[in-house]
């Protein structure tokens, strides 16, 4: 395996999640660790019509993978994500949603408690 082909950021998420898991002993962190270090062809990618179906008013979500912007969403989430595309990113900014990185959803939830993961 060729080393110049490998994201760097990815690299970085995965041992930010790795360190912030063992730090409060918050084993959904290790989960998301090992969704987003899966090979591309099986990485994730959701749809906002997914969000929207299998949460409620006020969830926090996690995608470890992409957020892209089919369908709409009908209430208020906070969603942290590895990466959105632009339309995703306008329709959950448009709801009224709050939209972070995964990073960012670590610092700001480091023990995990009331996270969910949205594969």
């Amino acid at each position: 395996m060729s080393l110049k082909f490998v994201d760097k950021r990815r690299l970085y998420v995965a041992n930010l999640l790795r360190r912030t898991a063992n730090k409060y002993n918050a084993d959904i962190w290790k989960a998301v660790r090992d969704i987003l270090l899966k090979p591309k062809r099986k990485r994730v990618a959701v749809n906002i019509s997914k969000l929207n179906r299998y949460t409620s008013d006020g969830d926090v979500v996690v995608v470890p993978g992409k957020v892209v912007g089919s369908g709409y969403i009908s209430h208020k989430i906070t969603v942290g994500a590895y990466s959105y595309s632009l339309t995703a990113k306008q329709k959950l900014l448009e709801a009224g949603c709050e939209v972070l990185l995964i990073e960012d959803l670590v610092s700001k939830y480091p023990d995990g408690k009331g996270v969910k993961i949205i594969i």
